[in-house]
């Protein structure tokens, strides 16, 4: 599968398996996290890979009650070592560094024939309260992780020349 593939057969799963994640597997969507681009490349984050029930089944509530965050095999929670750090260009580093090495992460799960789920519905302060993650930590996204056990259809998405445009914002 090219890259191109990868992100054209990318859907947001919310019905799981309840097949394990192989832990090759889960090693190699942990280590396209690691070699994926981050400001200066500083790598200011860490990822809580977090497989326990109990643990993902008390993630169910910060996330808004979204009951396949406990179906899952495998959440991922982005946090960064620095939110603080402002860009040249006037932006937080934080969650663009994540945000790539999240979609990174996702992508190279796709490949690999795992489905997963980003997730922006979630409280960040019960999250850090139930992984023990510090306060002075940001948590910016989370996504579920393992085999698909549906299969969504395609969404509908904005046409090219809605999206795009050349040498002047119209």
């Amino acid at each position: 599968m090219d890259v191109f593939e990868a992100i054209t057969e990318r859907k947001s799963i919310r019905k799981y398996k309840k097949a394990a994640v192989e832990a090759d597997k889960l090693e190699t969507v942990l280590e396209s996290a690691r070699i994926a681009p981050s400001a200066s490349n500083r790598q200011e984050w860490k990822f809580l890979v977090v497989k326990d029930q109990d643990t993902r089944d008390k993630l169910i509530g910060a996330a808004n009650g979204q009951k396949f965050v406990g179906q899952a095999p495998v959440t991922i929670v982005a946090c960064s070592t620095e939110s603080e750090r402002v860009m040249p260009c006037g932006q937080y580093a934080y969650p663009v560094d994540l945000s790539i090495a999240v979609s990174f992460m996702i992508l190279e799960a796709t490949e690999l024939g795992l489905g997963t789920c980003w997730l922006g519905a979630f409280d960040e302060e019960k999250v850090k309260e139930i992984l023990s993650i510090p306060k002075d930590i940001r948590v910016p996204a989370m996504f579920t992780l393992g085999y698909a056990d549906e299969k969504p259809a395609l969404r509908r998405r904005k046409d090219l020349n809605n999206i795009v445009c050349y040498e002047t914002y119209r």
